[in-house]
């Protein structure tokens, strides 16, 4: 595994952990299928968006942004 792919997967873990932070009755198992189901998890898998070298808050705030807009539609 090459430093990118590391750095893409430790995203993914501080996105699950601040889900469950966030949202407590959420299970570890669900948290992480949230974040891998996103649109969010599609913007960091493409190397153009950067997001894997951003701050775990940063690209959170993005997840956060498509959920909430989620439960509104």
């Amino acid at each position: 595994m090459n430093e990118k792919e590391q750095m893409k997967l430790d995203m993914v873990k501080h996105l699950a952990l601040r889900l469950v932070a966030d949202q407590p009755d959420l299970t570890m198992e669900q948290a992480l299928s949230t974040v891998i189901n996103s649109e969010t998890y599609q913007r960091l898998q493409r190397d153009a968006t950067g997001f894997y070298y951003q701050s775990p808050g940063y690209v959170y705030s993005f997840l956060d942004n498509e959920l909430k807009k989620a439960r509104v539609a």
